[in-house]
């Protein structure tokens, strides 16, 4: 029954200046990778629209050269 209360007072306890801090890091690094994740995927859209820009620039070449 004192492990119970003992736990309960843990919980209820003021967090240390120590503990926020360690809290707000690790929120602080999952923002960074959440960050690092949407420039990936942004670099990869823009080199996928460059390929895309240069494929449909030589076909509309290709097709006026037929013309």
């Amino acid at each position: 029954m004192k492990k119970i209360i003992d736990e309960v007072k843990l919980l209820l306890k003021r967090p240390t200046s120590l503990q926020i801090i360690a809290n707000e890091l690790a929120e602080a690094e999952v923002s960074l990778l959440r960050a690092e994740t949407g420039v990936e995927y942004a670099l990869s859209m823009v080199n996928y629209n460059k390929a895309r820009v240069k494929r449909l620039k030589a076909y509309v070449s290709e097709l006026s050269k037929e013309a």
